[in-house]
């Protein structure tokens, strides 16, 4: 099996499968928009004293994971889909693999930090200093960091023992877990055994603790007297809660499904909504709707 691998040299993905122009010009627009909004936004939460509080902390490390999470992918992607070269290097395929699954795991867990940021500051404000402290939020993000590098870890591993078979097809955009396995002439029933614990802890765990920490924080939301604070307060957390519940779904079900189960689009659809969405939609969702984040960027622009 490990004489085998070695002597694969190439991928061939799917996804593009020829020249598409229409497809790189989109790719380019989402790619690009992704990193000035996500740089935007981490430039200016590191720049304004103002903003120097646990929220805005995991505000900017999501905008550098969203930055990390969709370069790994993107511009291999536009390459593929302007050149029409569809081939991805073994090593290439297990590294952009390896880092897919560490960013994409991080920021699961990072969205489950930042609604429980959420919870102590609306449902219980007056802890919400001495439980939120620097020392607890820098280890809340480096345990979802050090957290995503062990599951990159997992999977890699596990897929480099398998097989792949003869014309080593890849029915996907880039190199992920699923349709790895699909690709893969080994038994794969233990590992499909694993992927769904390892799914429970890295998705449906932290999808609880932040459908848990919402419905406290619209509890909490629904006793405010003042309908117009209410309204405007219900509004932005809806709007979070909207993006999460679409990238915990999505990432959930395209690692679960069955194994040569559902349409290649199904699969493309599942892939955007928690691989490129998310990214493109985070910093406008949490910072560029945000007064305080507006004011920064304003003070910022005048500066200049």
């Amino acid at each position: 099996m490990e004489a085998e691998n070695k002597t694969l040299n190439d991928f061939i993905l799917l996804g593009f499968l020829e020249k598409q122009v229409i497809c790189s010009v989109l790719m380019a627009t989402v790619y690009i928009m992704i990193i000035i909004s996500n740089f935007a936004v981490f430039s200016i939460i590191q720049v304004d004293s103002h903003l120097q509080t646990p929220m805005y902390f995991f505000l900017s490390c999501l905008s550098l994971l969203d930055i990390c999470y969709s370069s790994v992918t993107l511009p291999a992607m536009l390459v593929n889909a302007i050149t029409g070269n569809r081939r991805i290097s073994f090593h290439g395929c297990f590294i952009q693999l390896n880092f897919f699954v560490c960013f994409g795991g991080s920021e699961s867990l990072l969205l489950a930090a930042m609604a429980y940021d959420r919870y102590v500051a609306i449902c219980d404000p007056l802890h919400y200093p001495i439980i939120m402290n620097n020392t607890f939020c820098s280890g809340f993000v480096y345990g979802c960091y050090f957290c995503g590098l062990l599951n990159a870890v997992f999977h890699t591993f596990m897929i480099l023992k398998l097989t792949f078979c003869g014309d080593h097809h890849i029915n996907h955009f880039f190199c992920d877990v699923l349709p790895m396995l699909e690709a893969a002439c080994s038994d794969i029933h233990s590992i499909q055994m694993l992927l769904k614990v390892v799914t429970v802890v890295y998705g449906m765990s932290p999808f609880l603790l932040v459908m848990n920490s919402y419905i406290h924080i619209i509890s909490t939301i629904m006793k405010i007297r003042s309908l117009e604070v209410r309204q405007k307060v219900f509004s932005t957390c809806s709007s979070h809660l909207i993006v999460v519940t679409i990238f915990y779904i999505a990432g959930i079900f395209n690692y679960n499904r069955p194994r040569s189960g559902g349409s290649f689009i199904i699969v493309q659809v599942s892939s955007f909504l928690y691989g490129f969405l998310s990214p493109f939609l985070n910093p406008v969702i949490y910072c560029l709707r945000n007064q305080e984040v507006k004011k920064a960027f304003k003070k910022a622009i005048t500066r200049i």
